[in-house]
């Protein structure tokens, strides 16, 4: 098994680094955790509690834009995850991503905004962050946010 140190190691090599976990914006958990399975709910790119990445893509922003902001809402999902595992060594898989996707209308590139997130889970986690995926363009977001996705990721059995 990785150890937690790794994976953070891994995270800063990539020159990012983990958020405080996000707080909920309303009357749910940011992660359910069932049997060996967490559920991540939808994550915003926020930072400190603020929304950073607001707009349309292919209107106010672009596939950079988006693709970045794909980056911090997932490793807002990773502070959520580790805030209810403890140690994100101990993700053994990430099954599922959906990233949702603030689209101007004739935006089409919502595979690679989604990658902007995808990447981040192969270069962390290797074989065991190749993952089943769906990236939608959606009309509006909450707060106008740029992306929101959520996550679904097997871990080790509790002690």
């Amino acid at each position: 098994m990785i150890k937690d140190l790794q994976i953070e190691d891994r995270i800063t090599e990539l020159g990012l680094r983990l958020p405080d976990p996000p707080r909920p914006l309303g009357a749910y958990l940011p992660v359910v955790r069932v049997g060996n399975l967490v559920f991540v709910s939808g994550m915003l790119p926020r930072l400190e509690g603020r929304l950073v990445s607001v707009g349309k893509l292919g209107q106010e922003l672009n596939l950079k834009d988006g693709q970045e902001a794909a980056r911090l809402a997932l490793l807002n999902g990773l502070a959520a995850i580790k805030s209810e595992i403890k140690n994100l060594a101990a993700v053994k898989k990430i099954i599922r991503l959906n990233c949702y996707v603030n689209s101007a209308l004739g935006f089409t590139e919502q595979a690679q905004v989604a990658d902007g997130a995808s990447n981040i889970l192969l270069a962390v986690f290797g074989e065991a962050g190749r993952h089943s995926r769906v990236s939608v363009g959606v009309a509006e977001l909450p707060g106008g946010a740029a992306v929101e996705l959520d996550l679904i990721v097997e871990v080790e059995p509790r002690d």
